[in-house]
């Protein structure tokens, strides 16, 4: 958990920030919610695509409003969140020279509060300040929904993977999937999606395909190593859609148009060497 001391001294004021928690907005690692790749997820939050990427730190000031600050010391940041990610105490302080911006709201939820300081609340609203960020509804189904979805599937790949067969069907139907045979799904088609779910996730891959050829924008395309299942993960976005695939095994598709259906692909004959060129090309954490 991270620490709260404030980044600047004044307690009870405008001037302190207690941080709460952080995240990376780099190529390779960058809160979903905000776009389908690095220089959408900078142009959400104000912000040009540097190369090096930035550091968000989550805090509230000594009135208890919400803010995130845009720092552009990667690395503190970096160390902080593997800190607390293994358990250990962190006290990410960055220095105010740092620091690019300050952004009212959080743009993701924040499970804990600054102890001292009233509720966490948006601040007090200036003349020229952007309203402040809020994290997505979950009553909505959006771009934005959609990612985080398969943000949960990546992260719970082997729970996911655990219900499917080899042909790409659910071994046992469950609430909110979809249980269409996939066994076809990784041959390519053009034409809109269609009252056939599937008709998107051809879409969908005839678009992972012209990756290939012509480079999306930076961290369309993302792999990292995964530690519950091995391999590696495998993260594509794009118009509309998201996508989710272990280097060595199957995929799953979410579609804005097919609200809250997780679609499996089947490795087939096919997926393997569309895999293996994604892999190439993606963006991976330093």
């Amino acid at each position: 958990m991270a620490g709260t001391d404030p980044i600047a001294e004044g307690d009870g004021d405008a001037d302190a920030l207690f941080v709460l928690t952080a995240a990376l907005l780099t190529p390779a690692r960058f809160p979903s919610v905000l776009g389908d790749d690095y220089p959408a997820a900078c142009a959400a939050l104000g912000l040009a695509a540097q190369p090096e990427g930035y550091g968000l730190v989550f805090g509230q000031d000594g009135l208890g409003a919400r803010w995130t600050v845009v720092v552009d010391d990667v690395s503190l940041v970096a160390v902080a969140i593997s800190s607390w990610d293994c358990g250990m105490a962190y006290d990410l302080s960055p220095d105010e020279r740092s620091v690019v911006a300050g952004l009212p709201g959080w743009p993701l939820p924040v499970a804990t509060s600054a102890p001292g300081v009233p509720a966490p609340h948006d601040p007090e609203p200036e003349e020229g300040d952007p309203a402040p960020l809020a994290p997505p509804s979950g009553d909505e189904w959006g771009p934005a929904q959609r990612r985080l979805g398969t943000d949960q599937v990546a992260l719970h790949w082997t729970a996911w993977r655990s219900r499917m067969g080899d042909d790409g069907t659910y071994a046992e139907s469950a609430e909110g999937t979809e249980t269409a045979k996939a066994e076809d799904a990784e041959t390519t088609s053009s034409g809109a999606p269609g009252s056939d779910p599937y008709d998107g996730v051809r879409r969908v891959l005839d678009e992972l395909h012209a990756y290939l050829e012509e480079p999306p924008p930076s961290g369309r395309v993302r792999s990292a190593p995964d530690a519950e299942a091995g391999a590696r993960l495998l993260r594509a976005d794009g118009p509309g859609w998201s996508f989710v695939a272990k280097a060595d095994d199957m995929a799953f598709v979410l579609l804005d148009e097919v609200p809250r259906e997780v679609l499996p692909v089947a490795r087939g004959e096919r997926l393997p060497a569309l895999l293996k060129g994604l892999d190439a090309m993606a963006v991976r954490p330093v």
